[in-house]
């Protein structure tokens, strides 16, 4: 059994075979690889899996406006400072040294929502693989240390483009949302609840009708037909009321008024009422 094959059956990926065999390509070269696709396409878990592949530990960042240099770097407990100076021991060593001393994968999940301050930390660590910390001196890469890091595309709220110089560290491998069948198969096997088939088609159709919609910005990922699906089970089929509890923390309108929600729910419900009764291919 191939590689590929591993990853699929191991951690339940459905489909992804380009996108897995690209990021296997970039990872056994030693590179550094930025996933960039929408939420709930699978980023993280493709690349948990894959630095599961190679044997190595996994050290995870989740990526927000507040996140400091400090934080990813380390720094020095001050008491311990107080009592006994800049000792090593004093140092409390962030994800990033950590997972360059230990030779692991950083998984930086959605590195476009760091401040750029954060970002250009980076800069030295993938280039050098060194880091310089103040009082504690010079950090170098572990052999098998690398960064693959997420980001969501620019059109996403509170994300901004990363820098050519950082852009420029790493391969790119994009994912977008998957076919109506490889959705249809991720709902079967996510879903706990135990849909039918035909929750299972309907509970796509919807979700995928919210993407390409000019009223919305942020459209629905496979994770949503997963509880639509959820929830129409419990409640006796009713696949429409399950979108009216599931869509509105998922989707985000072009312009946010309360009225609009319910007309377009409304509206996305009648436009994928006929890919319901559809056979899957």
């Amino acid at each position: 059994m191939s590689t590929l094959q591993i990853l699929q059956d191991q951690h339940h990926i459905v489909g992804r075979a380009r996108e897995l065999t690209s990021l296997l390509a970039c990872v056994r070269a030693e590179r550094h690889v930025l996933l960039e696709g929408p939420v709930g396409v699978g980023k993280t878990a493709i690349a948990r899996a894959v630095a599961e592949a190679l044997g190595r530990g996994l050290v995870r960042v989740d990526g927000d406006g507040r996140y400091s240099e400090a934080r990813l770097v380390g720094q020095f407990d001050p008491p311990m400072v107080l009592e006994r100076g800049y000792v090593p021991e004093a140092f409390r060593a962030g994800p990033l040294v950590r997972a360059m001393q230990e030779g692991a994968v950083l998984l930086l999940n959605e590195l476009n929502r760091m401040p750029e301050g954060v970002q250009n930390v980076l800069l030295p660590a993938l280039d050098e693989g060194l880091v310089y910390v103040p009082h504690y001196g010079a950090v170098r890469a572990a052999p098998g240390f690398l960064v693959l890091a997420t980001q969501n595309p620019a059109e996403f709220v509170a994300t901004a483009d990363l820098s050519e110089a950082l852009l420029d560290r790493f391969e790119l491998v994009r994912l977008d949302y998957q076919g109506a069948d490889e959705e249809a198969q991720i709902v079967r096997q996510e879903a706990r609840c135990a849909p039918s088939e035909e929750i299972i088609r309907e509970a796509v159709a919807i979700a995928r009708a919210t993407r390409g919609d000019s009223r919305i910005r942020r459209g629905a990922s496979v994770r949503a037909a997963v509880a639509i699906a959820d929830l129409a089970a419990q409640l006796d089929g009713d696949v429409s009321r399950a979108a009216e509890l599931a869509l509105p923390t998922r989707i985000e309108l072009m312009e946010e008024r309360s009225g609009d929600l319910q007309a377009l729910l409304d509206e996305l419900k009648k436009k994928s009422s006929p890919m319901s009764s559809a056979t899957p291919r």
